[in-house]
């Protein structure tokens, strides 16, 4: 897992992707591909501020985007979120992800090396009793958007 969080976009790509996504704002035909790679492209930065900004891309599109790409934002937004060290957000995003598909390995890999980082920095209980009841609300919202396929 640990390469996946280590993986950092090149500056040349950033800019690619970030002209991309800005042209087609500017022009009212942005697509949830271009959004989506902008905003991978932003979490794989080096600076948090780059990362939260492709969270708050990500959560945009798993609300308003592609209903068949979800799988792939809530992934995204465990890595994101992970990377940023907000273990309880990004726990929930990859739980989510698992209750819908749990034979997923990445996934699975993604969810120890959170609980991993989470044991290592004293957080795992404040994760079970403040998590819970977020758990609880993200995966009604997430079988509610997932019916609508």
């Amino acid at each position: 897992m640990e390469p996946l969080l280590e993986d950092y976009v090149s500056p040349d790509d950033l800019k690619k992707f970030e002209e991309l996504y800005h042209n087609q704002l500017k022009h009212g035909n942005l697509t949830s591909k271009t959004q989506f790679e902008y905003a991978w492209c932003l979490i794989r930065s080096h600076y948090p501020a780059d990362i939260r900004r492709g969270v708050v891309l990500l959560e945009d599109l798993f609300t308003h985007g592609d209903d068949n790409a979800k799988r792939d934002y809530l992934f995204y937004l465990g890595v994101g979120n992970t990377k940023l060290k907000e273990y309880n957000t990004a726990l929930r995003y990859v739980k989510n992800f698992l209750s819908v598909e749990p034979a997923n390995r990445q996934a699975q890999e993604l969810e120890a090396y959170i609980k991993s980082r989470m044991r290592k920095e004293g957080l795992m209980g404040m994760a079970i009793v403040g998590g819970a009841a977020i758990a609880l609300g993200g995966l009604v919202g997430l079988g509610v958007a997932l019916s609508k396929k």
